[in-house]
Order: structure tokens, then sequence, then C-alpha cells
């Protein structure tokens, strides 16, 4: 999101009046960017733990089934987005 960010710059379209950005990861260059960029936050930590967490079941019990695990996310909103214009 922060590579199409500067080539919109580049073109000449401005973030969030013409075009609004997402991102996702939250990398600590999001907010730190200009215009800063919205994005979707996880804690990658706790994505990590999980992980550890359910290769430690499978080797222990040998259990070959799997199911979903979710993590929460948030929305950072910052200045990359902006409501659609009213026509």
């Amino acid at each position: 999101a922060l590579g199409l960010l500067r080539a919109l710059h580049e073109r000449g379209r401005r973030v969030p009046e013409d075009v609004s950005v997402i991102g996702f990861d939250d990398i600590a260059e999001a907010s730190s960017f200009l215009p800063p960029l919205t994005t979707v936050h996880q804690d990658f930590a706790e994505v990590g733990r999980l992980c550890v967490q359910a290769v430690l079941r499978k080797m222990r019990h040998d259990d070959a089934s799997h199911g979903t695990t979710l993590v929460p996310t948030r929305l950072m909103v910052r200045e990359s987005t902006a409501p659609p214009p009213v026509r």
C-alpha cells in the first residue's frame, strides 16, 4: 500500500481526495508515511504464539485434524481514507 501511495502521488492523484488507500499489517512506516496509511492491525506476537501452540498440540496428540483460528484485528483509521464523494 505504501508503494501505491507513492505511485498515486507521482501520477498527480490525491489521497484521500481522489482515491482512498487501506493497507494490512500496520507496519511501523504506515503511521509516518504521508499521508499516514489507514491499515488493519493484527498482533503478530499473538499469531506466532497461536501457531506454536497448534504445532505443539499436533506433535503431542498426533492429531491430523485442524480448525480455524481467528485473531482479532483493529482498523487503524488514519489520513489515507475519506468518505466517497457525494454525487
